[in-house]
């Protein structure tokens, strides 16, 4: 494995160094219950307090405002129905349809149970624009969510002009911050932000913790019944080893978000000049400045994408499909349908997402080996999964 390129950050990071070191001695020695009032369980609450005034100082928020859950998935599960169930009488929300389906889910499910769901447009690069929230917000508009970046094609919206709406109208405003927490600078106050979701796995940190920002004054019905654990809104004991480890990489990717960001970028853009001038009928989607650095997102004409993963799997390469492939039929991905992307180019979708260990040679092979891959899944004249079956 140690020979293979990993081009999927997006999907997963690996734990850092650094991080697998601060959370081992919470095992061994920081082990206790942070809600007890013993010695072992103050030294164990005092580790997560620290990491969560770090995640506060990374938003920009007051500590008390920092709830620590699961992951993303619960978190973004948590705004949409909290806010929902604390605020019965105003039964509107706005979502865009190219959010994750945490949170398009829970959107449905509203709908089911009665709310009145909405979904904002988008262009063609997956943006949301502001005046299309203008025009939508009503006064019974209870949550507008639209997450930071998209996670597929990586396009960045702008949540702070959307806060600033959502504040000026008295509604509350989600956004899932999954893709960018670490790697785009974050600002809840200047953002307007009222909720924001994260997980650590996204920026090299543990899997299975995550962390939802509840600006002070907001009312969401307990979305985890059980003991009175953080300030009553979630029950059940505290993940100190995954809470320390969110700790952590939050403070190296922190440290890191400017040059990193940098970097990446330059090297998506010159993978994408790459591919998109090199080779024909490939079709760069997203937004190509506004967009997550590291992230290169394309549809190829005349192929399936997941052929194409397949075959850069067979060369030691690992990326990710942007397609659903269910009961042997491949359907194309709702964000690229979203974007008026045609059905049959949508299914030729690849997302390639870089991290810090991506290098420019790593590039280069990757750019090569696609090449080779096009070309041979179209000699063989099949869109499809036939060779790699």
């Amino acid at each position: 494995m140690n020979n293979r390129i990993y081009l999927d950050h997006a999907a997963t990071t690996p734990v850092h160094p650094e991080v697998v070191a601060a959370m081992l001695p919470c095992y061994t020695e920081f082990y206790g219950n942070p809600s007890a009032i013993h010695a072992t369980g103050k030294m164990a609450k005092e580790l997560v307090e620290d990491a969560r005034q770090g995640v506060a100082n990374a938003l920009n928020a007051q500590t008390e405002e920092i709830v620590f859950t699961s992951g993303g998935t619960e978190s973004d599960n948590a705004a949409l129905f909290g806010a929902a169930y604390a605020c019965p009488a105003r039964k509107h929300l706005l979502i865009s349809p190219i959010e994750h389906h945490a949170v398009l889910e829970p959107a449905h499910t509203l709908q089911q149970a009665g709310w009145e769901v909405e979904y904002l447009p988008v262009d063609s690069d997956g943006r949301v624009d502001p005046q299309d929230v203008r025009n939508m917000l009503r006064p019974d508009t209870l949550l507008v969510s639209v997450m930071h970046a998209n996670n597929e094609v990586g396009t960045v919206q702008p949540i702070a002009e959307i806060g600033a709406l959502c504040r000026h109208n008295g509604t509350l405003f989600h956004t899932d911050a999954v893709q960018t927490f670490g790697k785009l600078p974050l600002d809840v106050r200047a953002m307007h932000i009222d909720l924001l979701s994260l997980t650590a796995h996204k920026f090299y940190g543990p899997k299975g913790i995550g962390a939802l920002f509840i600006r002070r004054g907001v009312k969401l019905q307990r979305f985890q019944q059980g003991g009175e654990q953080e300030r009553k809104r979630r029950g059940g004991t505290l993940n100190v080893p995954g809470i320390v480890g969110l700790g952590k990489a939050v403070q190296l990717e922190c440290a890191a978000q400017k040059t990193e960001a940098a970097r990446l970028t330059e090297l998506a853009e010159q993978m994408a000049c790459m591919l998109t001038a090199g080779e024909e009928g490939v079709h760069l989607m997203g937004a190509r400045k506004n967009r997550l650095p590291g992230n290169v997102h394309i549809c190829v004409e005349g192929v399936e994408g997941e052929a194409l993963l397949l075959a850069l799997d067979e060369a030691g390469i690992s990326v990710s499909a942007g397609a659903a492939c269910s009961a042997g039929t491949v359907e194309p991905s709702h964000v690229l349908l979203a974007m008026g992307v045609q059905r049959d180019l949508a299914r030729g979708a690849l997302r390639i997402t870089m991290g810090r260990s991506t290098t420019a040679e790593a590039v280069e092979k990757t750019v090569n080996a696609l090449r080779e891959a096009i070309a041979s899944l179209r000699t063989l004249g099949c869109a499809g999964n036939e060779k790699f079956a």
